[in-house]
């Protein structure tokens, strides 16, 4: 219960920062069809109902697939699109069309004891994307394969105003009245942009970019991004990853990549710090800053649990406020995340590194290795030579930043004469 209740309370904000803003929310046919897809509605009509406008892009290649297969027809792809003649526009129709109405239907449930009672969805789908042809690349014809040439914004808009969540399929329509085969990616994409969304939110089945070592990749720019597609080279991952960016770089501010194989992916996403995903964004949402008197608060959070566990010394409110302009800190959507504090010892070149925090949830993102080198870098403005340390859980961490073992004789007199003998703290130095 007290779990549920911190959640909650750490939830609020966001929630109020959510309500009344519009997510283009786009589900591959794969996410459809795989078992999680009913944890999934729950959650966007949680969403609906916290005052979410939604718009839900649903693609469908593995139904087409399989189609196709059932028919005995062989697909065809030029450049990683499907060239989509007369016969393979039947299979798309027909795994479009049953996708839809399957789609309605679970939104549609209002079954008693299931987070869908009372929620009395509208959903609205119709001819919101005009399309043009591809038409002929390389000496072939992609028939009905088309791309996104607008999104009905007024319409959809109006719409979203009534409190419909609206669904979007891989269709779109010519003024001349053809059918095309378009590619769900473009169409989430097209449709943030044009809608001017709060979130792009992509769904694949991995819980967003992983790097070489199949770690997952938190936030990226999109400047960062073109170096990650040739990585991935040609992979389902670098199609969302170069859908995230293009929405950003169009005026989308935020894409998340999450996985639609993860019960609760997308709500962690939305509803915590840390996230679940991989976060694409034009802002920085953390940032390496000096503090202010208006930080201490934060700061009296952070260090509080390391002080009553004796890994750092105390220090009062009042300290803190006087001492504030010492520290250097990495603030994450107004949270304060990690700090450390450099003091300059009277009458030396030396200073003296202190309070280095990182909150426990943030302790493998090299946080405490960027204020480490921004003390570094504001000793050396300051013209100090050698810079001190004094640590009784960390000096592995330390000695492996260039760090020697030293001595309380090699403190300045000022510094020496306030050692605490009964921590028996280690001295460290390192030359600047």
């Amino acid at each position: 219960m007290h779990d549920y209740v911190n959640w909650l309370r750490h939830a609020s904000p966001y929630i109020n920062a959510h309500r009344d803003c519009t997510f283009v929310v786009m589900l591959p046919g794969e996410g459809v069809a795989h078992p999680n897809f009913g944890n999934i509605v729950h959650d966007l009509v949680l969403l609906h109902s916290l005052g979410v406008r939604l718009v839900l892009v649903h693609g469908s290649r593995s139904q087409i697939e399989a189609r196709l297969t059932a028919r005995g027809l062989t697909p065809h792809f030029h450049r990683d699109l499907r060239v989509t003649d007369g016969p393979t526009l039947e299979c798309v129709i027909d795994a479009v069309g049953q996708l839809r109405i399957a789609i309605e239907a679970r939104l549609s449930m209002d079954m008693a004891a299931s987070p869908m009672q009372g929620a009395r969805l509208r959903v609205a789908s119709g001819n919101f994307v005009t399309a043009r042809p591809i038409g002929v690349v390389d000496g072939i014809d992609y028939h009905h394969t088309g791309e996104v040439r607008r999104v009905d914004r007024k319409g959809i808009g109006r719409l979203l105003d009534e409190r419909s969540i609206v669904l979007l399929s891989s269709l779109g329509y010519s003024p001349t009245g053809e059918i095309f085969n378009l590619s769900c990616e473009d169409v989430a994409t097209r449709a943030a942009i044009d809608l001017g969304a709060d979130k792009l939110l992509l769904f694949g089945a991995e819980s967003g970019l992983l790097d070489e070592a199949g770690k997952l990749v938190r936030e990226l720019r999109p400047q960062q991004v073109p170096q990650h597609l040739q990585r991935l080279n040609g992979s389902y991952q670098a199609e969302l990853l170069d859908a995230a960016a293009q929405a950003c770089s169009g005026g989308v501010r935020r894409s998340h990549i999450v996985s639609y194989t993860e019960d609760g992916a997308l709500l962690s996403e939305l509803f915590t710090r840390a996230g679940n995903g991989t976060l694409v964004a034009q802002e920085q949402f953390e940032s390496l800053r000096e503090a202010t008197i208006e930080d201490v608060g934060g700061l009296i959070e952070l260090i509080s649990p390391l002080e009553e566990q004796g890994i750092l010394v105390r220090r009062s409110r009042e300290v803190l406020e006087r001492e504030i302009e010492q520290f250097s800190i990495v603030e994450r959507e107004g949270l304060i995340i990690a700090c450390a504090a450099l003091y300059q010892i009277a009458d030396s070149d030396y200073g003296e590194l202190a309070c280095l925090a990182v909150n426990s949830a943030y302790r493998h993102g090299g946080r405490g290795d960027e204020l480490l080198a921004r003390i570094e870098e504001r000793a050396r403005a300051q013209g100090l030579k050698h810079l001190f340390v004094l640590t009784t859980r960390t000096a592995d961490w330390f000695r492996e930043r260039g760090f020697v073992p030293s001595s309380v004789e090699r403190l300045p007199a000022a510094r020496a004469s306030l050692y605490n003998f009964q921590r028996n703290s280690k001295v460290f130095e390192k030359a600047l």
